[in-house]
C-alpha cells in the first residue's frame, strides 16, 4: 500500500506532531510525515522532527515585510515537497486566501475547542466565562475563513467546579492527541473527504466524535 505523504505545520512545542509521527509508524497507518516546517526558528518541534528522522525547515515569518510575500515563500516551500495532506499542528499563522484555495481539501487544522463555539485564541478561558460544561476540540478542513472549515472531527471533555484555564488545556490536550491521529488517517486514507463545503465519511455526511 502507497502512504500518502504529509507535510506538518508548526509554530510551537509539536506535541500534536509527536503523536503523529507516533501514530504514522504504526502498522496499519496510512500516512508518513514526510516535512515539517516551522515559522518560529525556536519551535522544539523543530527538533521533534530531526530526532525522528524527519526533514524539517524554518520560514521565518518575520522575516517579510508583507503577509503575501509569506505566502508565497510557503506555497513554494510545499510545492517543492508535493504533499499529499498538509497538517496544521499548533501552526499560529493565518493564511491568505489565495493560499488556501490553492490546497483546498488537503489542508486540516486542530482548534481548542467544538467549534462553532470560541474560534480563535484563549479558548480555554472563554469557555469558563461562558459558564458552558462540556469544552474540547475539533479538526476542521482549512478555509480561508479562520476556525470556520467543516468539522472533521470533534472530543469532549466535561468542565468541572473550580476548573483553571490551565486545567482545561491539560485535558482538552490528552484528547486532541487521541482525535487528531484518527482524522488525520482517516483524511490520508481516502475515508473522509470535503465535498460540496461538507465533510464526507465512506460517501455519507458525518464525522467522528469521542468523549473524554
Amino acid at each position: 500500500m502507497t502512504k500518502a505523504r504529509v507535510l506538518v505545520l508548526i509554530s510551537g512545542g509539536g506535541s500534536n506532531l509527536q503523536t503523529l509521527i507516533d501514530s504514522s509508524r504504526t502498522a496499519e497507518s496510512s500516512y508518513d510525515i514526510v516535512h515539517v516546517i516551522s515559522n518560529r526558528p525556536d519551535a522544539y518541534g523543530l527538533q521533534r522532527a530531526e530526532q525522528a528522522g524527519i526533514t524539517a525547515r524554518c520560514l521565518d515569518h518575520k522575516a517579510f515585510k508583507e503577509r503575501g510575500l509569506f505566502d508565497t515563500a510557503l506555497a513554494q516551500m510545499i510545492d517543492e515537497v508535493s504533499p499529499d495532506l498538509i497538517v496544521y499542528a499548533g501552526f499560529m499563522r493565518i493564511m491568505g486566501a489565495d493560499f488556501v484555495s490553492r490546497y483546498e481539501g488537503r489542508m486540516i487544522n486542530i482548534h481548542p475547542s467544538l467549534l462553532p463555539n470560541f474560534p480563535g485564541l484563549h479558548t480555554h478561558a472563554r469557555a469558563l466565562e461562558a459558564g458552558v460544561t462540556i469544552h474540547g476540540c475539533s479538526v476542521h478542513w482549512v478555509t480561508a475563513g479562520v476556525d470556520e472549515g467543516a468539522i472533521i472531527g470533534q472530543a469532549g471533555v466535561p468542565i468541572k467546579p473550580g476548573d483553571t484555564p490551565d486545567d482545561l488545556a491539560a485535558r482538552v490536550l490528552v484528547q486532541e492527541h487521541r482525535l487528531y491521529p484518527i482524522c488525520v488517517q482517516a483524511v490520508a486514507s481516502g475515508k473522509a473527504k470535503l465535498v460540496d463545503g461538507r465533510t464526507m465519511i465512506d460517501g455519507k455526511p458525518g464525522g467522528f466524535a469521542l468523549l473524554g
